[in-house]
């Protein structure tokens, strides 16, 4: 059970900054890197990764760990790896070229999903196998539901 919400908890890292883009897109817009560029001349993470993302992957993983029983603080920090992960994702896809949205298998998902799953195997003393049991089924989820949610309006593109 326990590495099912671990699960959904990428699931909402990873998915709440889409949905708050299309419902509340005023609310936070600004780029995390503030529009800088790094000494290669290529944006530091760039216009995509917005506090607004950060905000609501961040505050979905806080709330729904309270419910859930994990507790807040788990959560919190949770989120704040889970998007850790995500921008670490992006300055690396910036460094090798790779423009924004643009596609890069295992780089776009592993991060995002290992950092806080590490967290888990520390916090909340799950096997190393569990977490990276879970890391694997979110990224295979990730890759294989990555079309359907672009079809549904959700995903802006198809990977």
């Amino acid at each position: 059970m326990l590495s099912f919400i671990l699960f959904i908890m990428l699931v909402l890292a990873n998915g709440a900054p889409v949905i708050a883009h299309k419902l509340i897109p005023g609310f936070w817009p600004g780029p995390v890197d503030g529009g800088r560029l790094w000494g290669d001349g290529r944006p530091l993470f760039g216009a995509s990764k917005t506090w607004r993302g950060i905000a609501s992957g961040v505050a979905s993983c806080a709330l729904f760990s309270v419910l859930v029983g994990v507790g807040f603080w788990f959560g919190l920090v949770f989120g704040l790896l889970a998007l850790g992960g995500d921008l670490l994702s992006s300055f690396i896809k910036r460094r090798r070229g790779i423009p924004p949205s643009g596609r890069a298998i295992g780089l776009d998902q592993i991060p995002e999903a290992l950092l806080p799953m590490l967290l888990a195997v520390i916090w909340l003393k799950l096997s190393f196998g569990l977490a990276l049991l879970v890391v694997v089924v979110f990224v295979a989820a990730n890759i294989g539901f990555s079309p359907l949610l672009y079809r549904l309006g959700i995903r802006r593109h198809p990977h």
